[in-house]
């Protein structure tokens, strides 16, 4: 697992006792699966009326593994607190998957700053587009991915949980 340089130190939701770190990891090893399926739990109880389930949508540990993909935890002081990969879409473009930051966690910045980590991932990886999908029930989703740049585009995976489809062009 490698490191990544903090990236939002300058972010005033995040407090300077949140000692926020961001590391490489495994989608099928801990703290990976232990988040996902939190993750997993929380979606089914937001979208219980579908016919589907989160395995239902393609992002495995594999997928989400170099040398196309990446997954990344971040930490308060080694505790687990949210996680996203980015997996190959095609030559060009990285889609992100499996963003979730922790109930309590949420409105500091955390996603954010993990949104933010996974654009650069992608950079990395070589994609110069990335998409993703969010839910018609996770309306702050949908906000925090309008205001990092990320433009409605048409359905482009079939993806029942989803009714909102961004992709971002990235600068480098």
């Amino acid at each position: 697992a490698h490191h990544l340089p903090v990236i939002l130190t300058d972010n005033p939701l995040v407090r300077d006792d949140d000692a926020l770190t961001i590391d490489s990891a495994s989608a099928g090893d801990e703290p990976g699966l232990t988040l996902l399926a939190a993750m997993a739990a929380e979606l089914d109880a937001l979208y219980a009326g579908l016919d589907g389930s989160l395995g239902s949508i393609p992002a495995t540990a594999e997928q989400m593994s170099a040398p196309d993909g990446s997954f990344l935890v971040v930490s308060d002081r080694g505790r687990p607190v949210a996680c996203g990969g980015v997996k190959r879409f095609d030559s060009e473009t990285g889609e992100i998957k499996r963003m979730y930051v922790v109930d309590a966690w949420r409105g500091r910045g955390v996603g954010r700053y993990l949104l933010e980590a996974l654009e650069v991932e992608c950079e990395r990886l070589g994609y110069n587009r990335i998409r993703l999908d969010t839910g018609a029930e996770q309306p702050s989703a949908r906000a925090l991915y309008e205001s990092a740049g990320y433009r409605p585009i048409p359905d482009y995976n079939a993806n029942p949980y989803a009714a909102h489809w961004f992709e971002k062009t990235l600068e480098g």
